[in-house]
């Protein structure tokens, strides 16, 4: 799968069904959702793929426990839908995930118990296991670090886990497998529209060669997330904004603060949030805030009060209270919140998707979120193709295997690969040093590199170490230190200089510095 096999069949092609602007969860299941019904697909991506919001997620497939409580039972039952149909289509990249609400009152038993009840059952036929009650001593066994003062015991219940940029990677690999094709690196500048005023195509941008090109389609898709209204912008200068963008913090500890494979859910902190801290590639994730933000920068930064209530938090529910010093990477998301009213709290904001296309025909999906991905895209391409009068076929992702299927996948890191694990063996065997460990803190082999810039479109360091393997989330500081040999690999594969490699590493520092408490 190479770069400049993707450019040539743009220049190539005169003219595509379907366009897709971004490179995120959203647009990726468009894009494999339009490619599977026949559709000639283009999909851009300013930066790489999954840079934003999509692997940033706090790792979950699931149907909104939080949801439930605030009453919109539509949207968790979609949500727990597809929760179950993704388990089925990607079993190498998402798995049950076991989760634990400690019980400090009996009063909270019923209602957590009842309302899991109800949980499991909108689920239906594709339940991954189902809630129930358990004693203090169990929980004590299945969280060992669990705060024991008051602990009466917990509620058990299930939903997904899974890796968001590597679920990125296989939905980019399925596309192409596809007939796809798909560029990272390519922003778009600007809208073409006919003599009508209809929009026909987009002015993009090579960012590696400043090469331009004007590309046309039948249809335009804006999946570009929290940026979606500078996309509308450019189609109708004066359009209302629609998203009011929040963000979401998340710190990542050793596993000694969340031993074992249960997770933990707070469904109400003493500020009413949600609080998670949830086993993760052999760390404990800890998350997350939802403050509204004005800006959206491509690296969002935490502010500082959102640090002090997850680790304060973090805290009050295990009995190792986690420091400062003790948070290997902390990581911001920003979430794509559609309008509603004049509310100002982020947490009431729909987390539904919002569909919806311009007089000139642009046509605009965001909101959502990871796990419903597959409905967004498949309503998104039905629109599209209404809006581009394309042949009418069907959307079949439901029952699509994605790339890699593999039911009994291997143990984590190379789990990930699923049947393309032998592939990449082999990429690992063509040198002693390639079935190397990249770092001693890192649980990635050096061989993954040049995989990574091979099979998967990886062009820079932080490609690699951030979203081709997730060095950057685990340990941010070992990553710097991998960071001049990943450099060293990839413009060996991809034929950069010791000027690139160079600025490359001393890039990817300048970025990983932000993901650490100092």
């Amino acid at each position: 799968m190479r770069r400049d096999t993707m450019l040539a069949r743009i220049s190539a092609e005169p003219q595509w069904d379907i366009l897709i602007i971004g490179g995120g969860a959203t647009g990726l299941g468009a894009a494999v959702d339009a490619a599977n019904r026949g559709y000639k697909t283009l999909l851009l991506e300013a930066y790489d793929f999954a840079k934003g919001t999509s692997s940033r997620s706090t790792k979950l497939v699931h149907g909104g426990v939080r949801y439930l409580a605030q009453g919109n039972i539509p949207l968790v039952r979609e949500a727990l839908h597809e929760r179950g149909l993704l388990h089925r289509n990607a079993p190498h990249l998402a798995h049950p995930q076991a989760f634990i609400v400690p019980l400090y009152s009996w009063l909270a038993s019923g209602w957590y118990g009842i309302g899991l009840q109800v949980y499991d059952l909108l689920s239906g036929k594709l339940s991954i296991g189902r809630s129930r009650i358990i004693g203090y001593g169990e929980a004590i066994r299945r969280i060992p670090t669990l705060e024991r003062h008051g602990l009466l015991g917990g509620v058990e219940y299930f939903d997904g886990q899974f890796d968001d940029s590597r679920m990125a990677v296989t939905l980019l690999r399925t596309f192409v497998d596809k007939g796809g094709t798909a560029l990272n690196y390519m922003p778009v500048g600007g809208l073409m529209k006919d003599s009508a005023g209809r929009i026909n195509g987009v002015r993009a941008k090579d960012a590696e060669s400043g090469t331009q090109f004007e590309i046309r389609a039948r249809a335009v898709v804006n999946a570009t997330g929290v940026y979606v209204d500078t996309l509308r912008q450019m189609d109708e200068p004066d359009v209302k904004k629609m998203i009011a963008p929040s963000q979401g913090v998340h710190l990542v500890l050793d596993q000694a603060f969340l031993p074992g494979e249960s997770a933990i859910m707070v469904p109400k902190t003493s500020d009413g949030r949600v609080l998670f801290i949830i086993p993760w590639h052999g760390r404990a994730l800890v998350g997350t805030t939802d403050t509204a933000v004005s800006k959206a920068p491509i690296e969002p930064r935490p502010m500082e009060q959102e640090i002090e209530f997850l680790v304060s938090h973090a805290a009050r529910y295990l009995n190792k209270d986690p420091q400062r010093s003790d948070v290997l990477t902390v990581f911001t998301g920003l979430r794509p919140l559609v309008k509603s009213g004049n509310g100002s709290s982020t947490a009431a904001l729909s987390r539904d998707h919002t569909l919806v296309v311009s007089n000139a025909g642009l046509i605009t999906i965001t909101g959502g979120k990871w796990t419903t991905y597959r409905k967004m895209g498949a309503d998104t391409v039905d629109r599209a193709a209404e809006v581009a009068q394309l042949p009418l076929q069907p959307s079949s992702t439901k029952t699509l295997k994605l790339h890699g299927w593999q039911e009994n996948a291997a143990p984590y890191p190379f789990g990930v690969y699923g049947s393309d694990l032998p592939e990449l063996q082999q990429v690992l065997a063509e040198r002693p040093e390639w079935d190397a460990p990249l770092h001693p803190r890192l649980p990635y082999r050096t061989g993954e590199v040049v995989w990574a810039a091979r099979c998967e479109m990886a062009r820079t360091v932080e490609d690699v170490l951030s979203r081709r393997t997730r060095a950057l989330l685990l340990d941010a500081r070992a990553s710097q230190e991998a960071a001049p040999t990943v450099a060293a690999l990839l413009a060996e594969e991809l034929g950069f200089d010791t000027r690139w490699q160079a600025a490359q590493v001393e890039e990817y520092h300048r970025l990983a510095e932000a993901y650490l408490l100092n």
